[in-house]
């Protein structure tokens, strides 16, 4: 009588067809049935009552640190991070050392990677003027999730501030490539912004006008050449009325740290929050939050961009920005699913549907049959408290340390494998590539 290996029995699924008490059947790591079983037909049952199962969590911006500063995060605990947050894919930026810009730093990751990791993942490529005309290429590549291009300087190397050279990378891609927007002449103009240990002054020197200048510069270009491209981390107001014209080209990423945290929490965080684009006044959260809930917003990304404490106590500027968040997106954005700021559908749109609808990722994102048995496993009322000492990056640290939340990741399904249960990370670790529809 049996049917499939395993049955998560009794939990409540969210997926496109709505929200609903279901089983879920997995075999051979896929999803092989949506439905009702009885405990006779799996090999395992795992109980899943009062539970919330929700296809895998994809984190699709994160800074894993490998290779060139393990000392801040390795791949191996930039995966144990994710699982423990419940995120069972991420995909990673090009700004290592060396860059992420060539077929065998791309090869390299994907090798160091594979079986490493506890959760899959994606690479993208860095897009430079050097190595525009290969784009086309390394797009179909394995494991690569795209092109990045940065506009304005951050972490790294990586940068395109010009036309010309944005406009030739556009020219040569094939799928939609990601883009960091800040205007780098704007911000070298307004370097003098900058106060001598004040975290305050980051958003007034990297202030929202040279965001909104760049978004509008980068999507006439887009429209220009006729390609698509993904807006990563918008912070401003100022960006989303010009995005909502341009549905048809760009689509558009916000985190949570730009959701959670606005101007008056530097008194607080200091350097903690300090990340590119900044933390901002309160009514370009607000603005954030207008757009996720007006439907312009297709996924939610950390900007996972963890630093070591004692890098991050410098006094400003010298300081880094960046800081970790993988772990803490589930957890983050429950509790305003339970404030009622976003419904869990909407959330599943945000993590799930939305990759798999932008980027194109083949059999992950949804709970369908036949689909990887990719799932995140969570209690809605659950009430914990984030602490330093619970996360898994080697960073050790995260900005929302004792904030309590209601809402929490108890179970991570990696391709029918349950690598993280009640906290517990199981090995051995068996991440491998996500794969993509246009590069198949």
């Amino acid at each position: 009588m049996k049917t499939a290996e395993i049955i998560l029995k009794g939990g409540t699924v969210v997926n496109h067809d709505g929200v609903g008490q279901r089983d879920v059947a997995i075999t051979n790591g896929k999803i092989v049935g949506i439905g009702h079983y009885v405990k006779e037909q799996a090999g395992e049952v795992i109980d899943c009552e009062g539970l919330h199962i929700l296809p895998g969590v994809v984190d699709s911006q994160v800074h894993l640190r490998e290779p060139g500063a393990e000392h801040k995060e390795d791949l191996e605990t930039g995966g144990r991070a994710a699982v423990q947050g419940g995120v069972t894919a991420v995909f990673e930026m090009p700004n290592t050392n060396p860059l992420t810009v060539t077929e065998a730093a791309l090869a390299d990751k994907v090798a160091r990677a594979t079986n490493r990791m506890h959760c899959d993942f994606a690479f993208y490529m860095g897009g430079t003027r050097d190595n525009a005309h290969l784009l086309g290429e390394f797009e179909r590549l394995p494991g690569c999730a795209g092109i990045k291009v940065f506009m304005g300087s951050s972490t790294g190397t990586l940068l395109v501030e010009d036309d010309d050279g944005v406009a030739t990378i556009l020219k040569n891609i094939r799928r939609r490539a990601a883009f960091h927007s800040e205007d780098e002449f704007r911000l070298n103009e307004r370097k003098g912004e900058r106060i001598k240990d004040d975290p305050a002054s980051h958003p007034v020197w990297r202030d929202a006008e040279a965001a909104r200048l760049c978004t509008e510069r980068l999507l006439r270009l887009a429209r220009e050449a006729g390609k698509r491209i993904h807006v990563l981390h918008v912070s401003t107001a100022d960006e989303f009325p010009l995005l909502a014209a341009h549905r048809d080209v760009a689509t558009v990423e916000v985190t949570p740290h730009h959701l959670c945290f606005a101007l008056e929490d530097y008194a607080r965080l200091g350097t903690l929050i300090q990340m590119n684009p900044p933390v901002r006044e309160a009514r370009h959260r607000l603005g954030v939050w207008q757009a996720l809930q007006s439907g312009l917003v297709d996924v939610l990304g950390s900007d996972h961009a963890p630093h070591t404490m004692e890098e991050k106590r410098k006094s400003y500027p010298e300081s880094p920005s960046g800081m970790p968040g993988v772990q803490t997106l589930v957890p983050i954005m429950l509790d305003y699913v339970n404030k009622g700021r976003l419904t869990i559908e909407r959330f599943v749109d945000l993590t799930s549907h939305g990759p798999n609808r932008i980027f194109g990722m083949a059999g992950k994102g949804r709970i369908a049959e036949g689909y990887d048995a990719d799932l995140t496993i969570v209690d809605l009322k659950a009430k914990r408290q984030i602490t330093n000492d619970w996360i898994e990056s080697r960073c050790k640290w995260t900005p929302y340390h004792d904030m309590t939340v209601t809402g929490w990741p108890v179970g991570t399904f990696v391709r029918g494998r349950r690598v993280m249960w009640n906290g517990d990370i199981t090995g051995p670790a068996a991440g491998q590539p996500v794969r993509f529809i246009e590069a198949l």
